[in-house]
């Protein structure tokens, strides 16, 4: 037997107790993080947090809805840890109100409003299919609780339309649910946010009026951290990611800016 093998069966337990050391280590830095999500961001975010687990080895819980909705299960004492809201109103107020933390809040995305329908030739690029007759329901989010729904009163409104269209008005509670009256033609068609209707610049179905930015606010849409991730290595690592190369490709290549 060599000098080398000698000393192999003494070398094991050094070998497996570094091993072990590193999977406890590793398994001790991994963190969780609970994110709650504006619904018309649902399709990027999901790729962003499975582009952020893959690069910190934490894990992301990701829950969509409106952003009225998360306002109220904050205050209410949700354990959510991050903000991505759908204006930059409620993360503001979320700051003053001390639910989330001073100086963590800015603007990860700016969402252009669409109107949408399934059929490819009702909506022309002026969108003036709205002074027609030629449609029984329009969808919109509930514009107290998503900003996207308020966005689309307020161009119809602009255009004079507002008081004419209002019986046909459906509503859903969130921007997900006003598309899929549309999707499921229960409308002929609503205001969406142009993220759930384009992929790389391309519109998926149907036909698309990108309403003018003049004719409504700015989308601007805020992510904040919020009290219970104050000491979170994940909730701080994700928002620090949002600000990186991979998540902005991400996002612009969904329909957004900056």
């Amino acid at each position: 037997m060599s000098g080398a093998d000698c000393v192999k069966p003494a070398r094991w337990p050094l070998i497996v107790g570094v091993l072990i050391l590193w999977v406890l280590t590793n398994s001790a830095q991994a963190d969780e993080v609970n994110v709650a999500v504006a619904a018309n961001f649902t399709a990027p975010m999901q790729k962003i947090a499975a582009a952020f687990e893959q690069a910190s080895g934490h894990r992301v819980l990701l829950s969509f809805g409106s952003t009225g909705n998360f306002q109220a299960q904050i205050r209410n004492g949700a354990p959510f840890q991050l903000l991505l809201a759908a204006d930059e109103e409620v993360p503001a107020q979320l700051e003053r109100d001390g639910f989330a933390v001073s100086g963590t809040r800015f603007t990860y995305a700016v969402g252009r409003l669409v109107l949408w329908s399934t059929n490819p030739g009702l909506v022309e690029d002026k969108g003036e299919i709205l002074r027609s007759d030629r449609f029984e329901h329009i969808a919109i989010a509930n514009p107290r609780l998503a900003p996207y729904g308020a966005a689309g009163l307020a161009v119809l409104d602009r255009l004079g339309l507002l008081e004419r269209l209002r019986p046909k008005i459906v509503q859903g509670d969130n921007i997900t649910q006003a598309w899929q009256l549309v999707a499921t033609g229960n409308a002929a068609l609503g205001f969406v946010a142009l993220s759930q209707v384009q992929l790389d610049g391309k519109l998926t179905s149907g036909s698309a009026w990108i309403v003018p930015e003049s004719l409504h606010a700015q989308i601007r849409q805020d992510a904040v951290l919020l009290k219970p991730g104050k000491d979170s290595a994940a909730a701080a690592g994700l928002l620090q990611f949002l600000k990186g190369d991979t998540a902005r490709r991400l996002i612009r290549a969904s329909g957004y800016s900056f």
